[in-house]
């Protein structure tokens, strides 16, 4: 049997070249040799206020952004969280063998409850045992997730290890799978910051719904790392940054595209990687529009009906191991 994969994107804003970096792309690739479900999860976006209209539009774009990357209905299952129950019921299941300290603990809570102090909702604290839920629900073996989600996998690993000691063998434990390269790309204007839908400026990231001459634009105005040289290292954290876009949209390596700019200044690098974006963007947007809003419904319903399948029946094992059947 395949090993089963899980992952999924909150439906907030326009995904960008980030989350694909960090998220998507690897997932087209595991579609090949593992059992792929990959969610939307629209309960984790209610954390933040979401407009009804608003969030119903984001849904479907996100699945279309799934489809137009490369992920395939007939090798993975795409599902609307929401659309099935069991992620909800676990989640209170987990919560009570969840620890307050370990959740205290998060940096992401910490960061959002700093950001948003207005809005320190017990959702946002309660956001990594759901997480935890939609991992343990589907015996997931690995977990590919960006680098600042590392501490969410391991909460989802201590409450698997804790459920089994109490109650028997009953959850797989999960591993986070993380590529090195492209796992957190940085902001275009403060290389110190990951590229993040929530960024203050739209500066910061590239949307995967931007017009070719908008993120051409961006990138010409990223900022740089003091000298002139194009090269990679620790001390170049921008340059850095931006050849590894660079890297990842072209498949060239960082080394071939140091020794191509080798005499070159920074405004003939940026003009080079605007190109390799824009004609990324334009190829995406071209698939991404000949998807139908009715195309995007009827593959969440088929992708949940076939959760929903594995879902209930780990549930119902669950409920029998605590003694709620």
């Amino acid at each position: 049997m395949k090993p089963i994969v899980f992952s999924g994107v909150k439906p907030t804003n326009d995904l960008h070249l980030g989350n694909y970096f960090g998220a998507i792309k690897n997932w087209v690739e595991l579609q090949t040799d593992h059992q792929c479900i990959y969610c939307v999860v629209d309960l984790h976006a209610l954390t933040v206020y979401q407009p009804p209209a608003i969030l119903r539009a984001n849904i479907l774009s996100v699945v279309k952004t799934y489809l137009a990357l490369g992920l395939d209905p007939n090798k993975s299952i795409i599902f609307q969280q929401s659309d099935v129950k069991e992620h909800a019921e676990l989640c209170w299941i987990l919560n009570t063998i969840a620890k307050i300290g370990e959740m205290e603990r998060m940096t992401q809570f910490k960061d959002k409850s700093r950001q948003h102090p207005e809005n320190i909702n017990v959702g946002l604290f309660d956001y990594p045992v759901l997480m935890a839920a939609d991992i343990l629900l589907y015996d997931t073996a690995l977990v590919p997730v960006g680098d600042d989600q590392k501490q969410h996998v391991e909460l989802s690993r201590n409450v698997a290890e804790r459920f089994n000691r109490l109650y028997g063998d009953t959850f797989v434990v999960p591993e986070p799978m993380i590529k090195k390269t492209g796992a957190r790309v940085m902001g275009l204007d403060d290389p110190a910051k990951k590229m993040s839908k929530t960024a203050s400026s739209s500066a910061n990231y590239i949307s995967l719904l931007d017009s070719p001459e908008v993120a051409k634009k961006k990138i010409m105005r990223a900022v740089t790392d003091s000298g002139a040289e194009i090269k990679s290292g620790a001390d170049k954290p921008a340059l850095t940054n931006l050849l590894t876009i660079h890297s990842l949209l072209s498949g060239r390596s960082i080394k071939d595209l140091e020794k191509q700019f080798v005499g070159h200044g920074y405004g003939d690098f940026k003009k080079d990687l605007a190109e390799v974006v824009a004609q990324f963007l334009t190829n995406f947007q071209t698939k991404f529009n000949e998807i139908s809003d009715d195309d995007a419904r009827a593959i969440l319903q088929s992708g949940a009906d076939r959760a929903r399948a594995l879902a209930e029946k780990k549930l119902i094992e669950i409920k029998q191991k605590i003694g709620l059947k």
